[in-house]
């Protein structure tokens, strides 16, 4: 939370603040969100009741639907994305159902919000020849730092997971034997995910002449670590996958949620079904995964050029 926020927050009328105590209580012990999450809802959350009581609002029932729409336009005058706007609207209504089954107000007025839909765009995606050359680029490293970097981006590339699952693995997570990561997803789901050869050599080298050289009494049983020992810090993926990407050439710059979008659309043009990529990547709507579609087009186009009669 930025130190706005704090203010903003400490600045609210002691009903209101009492009101987010609560949700905050709620976002954390009954819907076990990451850190992260959390945090987003309450900023969000803030943001709306520091606008409820600048236009007089000092309890939670004084929130109604026109305070909700300004706020909303508050953030379109300045000139937030239409994506930013659909996030704010989709947070007010976790907050105000929330608010409801709290008993705080007598009806749920986020339900009568509505808000634009986002624009659903993917980052840019690696070719595969792209990807085959990020990928073999940290091959053949010798120090422990680079045969982690290389184990990083062959995981991340051949799993798909998120920079959050990756980091989090610990040693036993990994089935060396059939090839999987037990990964940790959203919500504490749990799910297997397949890893290639490629990333078993890897992880091989990384395990037996990598981490040793970099482990100490307080790494834990954490995979992958930093230069100090300590698991390794999602921000030092980012670097090192933006770093990786952009010594090849013509790559997008992508990080490692490009990764994960390069992976799910290579195996979808390779043939797989939307249930088993959204299975790969742990997305809990069908929906979502949904987006990686439109970037087969072309493979569309070619197996209806070869089965249809009038092609």
């Amino acid at each position: 939370m930025t130190a706005g926020t704090a203010d903003a927050r400490a600045a609210l009328p002691a009903p209101l603040a009492a009101a987010l105590d609560g949700y905050e209580d709620h976002l954390r012990t009954q819907r076990d969100l990451s850190e992260h999450t959390v945090r987003g809802y309450l900023t969000d959350a803030v943001g709306l009741l520091d606008h409820l009581a600048r236009r007089g609002g000092a309890q939670a029932h004084d929130l109604d639907l026109a305070a909700l729409r300004g706020w909303l336009a508050q953030g379109r005058t300045r000139g937030h994305s239409r994506a930013t706007i659909a996030r704010h609207a989709a947070s007010a209504r976790s907050f105000t159902a929330w608010l409801r089954r709290a008993g705080l107000t007598a009806e749920d007025v986020g339900l009568r919000l509505v808000s634009p839909k986002a624009h659903r765009t993917l980052p840019g995606v690696l070719a595969s020849d792209q990807a085959r050359a990020v990928v073999e680029s940290t091959s053949g490293a010798e120090e422990p730092v680079g045969l982690r970097d290389a184990v990083v981006m062959e995981l991340l590339y051949a799993s798909g997971v998120r920079v959050s699952e990756l980091v989090g693995l610990d040693v036993d997570d990994v089935d060396r034997g059939r090839r999987l990561l037990r990964v940790l997803g959203k919500g504490s789901k749990e799910r297997s995910v397949p890893y290639g050869v490629p990333a078993e050599h890897a992880l091989d080298a990384w395990l037996t002449r990598g981490r040793p050289a970099l482990a100490t009494p307080g790494s834990g049983p954490a995979l992958l670590l930093g230069a100090r020992g300590r698991r390794l810090d999602p921000r030092e993926v980012r670097r090192t996958v933006h770093a990786v990407v952009a010594a090849t050439e013509g790559a997008p710059d992508i990080g490692p949620h490009g990764l994960r979008h390069s992976a799910a659309t290579h195996v979808l043009e390779g043939g797989a079904d939307l249930r088993s990529v959204q299975e790969l990547l742990g997305h809990a709507s069908l929906a979502t995964t949904q987006i990686y579609t439109h970037v087969t087009v072309e493979r569309l186009r070619a197996v209806h050029a070869q089965a249809h009669p009038r092609a």
